[in-house]
């Protein structure tokens, strides 16, 4: 992409294709080491069911897991295997130093554009946390996506701030507090690019497209591609009954498993991607692989799901 309103027409274009999809990060059987092999078949895998944008090495690739000599080793691997073909993006965070070290590797890679996490630990200011996406922004020349969660969260003044820096491009929001959200997107315009971030997107899809936010990200096209996409072509198409019954039949159980044990939100996808023979291997500390009960469970619910679409484990 030639600059960072290239980035956004393509992004915005693309929600109207399919899901934005968050990649695991395939490792070995240990959990030692990143699995190349791995990676790749799970890079294909989404580019074979209809993804409209890669956002690898993110909180579903478990981003916070990896050094930065495997960090690079997952962005070369995306960049290779997209090859151009739907945009690619991927995580960086922790102090500004490291985000701009980590956005220095992804450059490298051939990475499209960055999603900027939360800082670590620290809880800023309106003020401190505009300066860190500034401190961000000056160490490179990709655009920018911020995510707004957990310690990111700042008023309707500090996002326009925030939009307002040249290689800023959009939000993905995690925090589904509407009424701001509502301020937000009045005050941004409809043309900024603002997507739904929030755990298991699809369960909160209504609530953010009464706004006008339809672009969501999804965790289960990682898994479970066919429901994933029948959800899409649904919510696109306004039938109601259809996205009523997904969620009934699959995602609500999904939820309320993965809201048993913290992580599980990676976990689970993990899990999933594993029932369906994807070799992407453990997830690593301090997130735990499911439990065998819960484990059956999430077998369970996932073929009760796929055969709402007609498709099999």
């Amino acid at each position: 992409m030639d600059d960072r309103s290239d980035l956004a027409q393509v992004l915005t274009a693309q929600l109207g294709q399919g899901v934005l999809a968050f990649p695991l990060t395939a490792f070995t059987d240990d959990g030692e080491s990143v699995s190349e092999a791995g990676c790749r078949r799970h890079l294909r895998h989404h580019l074979a069911t209809g993804a409209a944008a890669l956002f690898v090495a993110c909180g579903t690739g478990e981003f916070a897991s990896l050094t930065e000599a495997e960090y690079a080793d997952v962005v070369a691997l995306a960049a290779a295997e997209t090859d151009g073909r739907i945009p690619v993006l991927s995580g960086i965070g922790y102090g500004f130093g490291q985000a701009r070290r980590l956005a220095g590797i992804a450059a490298g890679a051939g990475i499209d554009g960055l999603l900027v996490m939360p800082p670590y630990l620290a809880r800023g200011s309106d003020a401190g946390l505009v300066e860190y996406v500034r401190r961000i922004a000056a160490g490179t020349d990709l655009p920018l996506i911020v995510y707004l969660r957990d310690l990111m969260r700042v008023s309707t003044r500090a996002l326009e701030q925030l939009a307002a820096i040249e290689t800023v491009i959009g939000f993905k929001d995690g925090h589904s507090a509407f009424v701001e959200l509502q301020r937000a997107r009045l005050a941004l315009g409809p043309d900024f690019l603002l997507f739904n971030g929030s755990l298991t997107a699809e369960m909160q899809y209504r609530p953010y497209a009464s706004l006008g936010i339809r672009g969501y990200s999804s965790a289960v096209q990682a898994f479970v591609p066919e429901i994933a996409g029948a959800f899409f072509t649904a919510a696109r198409d306004g039938d109601e009954a259809r996205m009523d019954e997904l969620i009934t039949g699959f995602y609500a159980p999904v939820v309320a498993l993965r809201d048993r044990v913290p992580g599980y939100a990676v976990s689970l996808i993990k899990a999933g991607a594993r029932l369906r023979g994807q070799p992407v291997g453990p997830v690593r500390a301090p997130l735990t692989d499911p439990t065998p009960d819960h484990l059956a469970e999430l077998e369970l619910i996932t073929r009760r799901g796929l055969a709402l679409v007609g498709a099999d484990l």
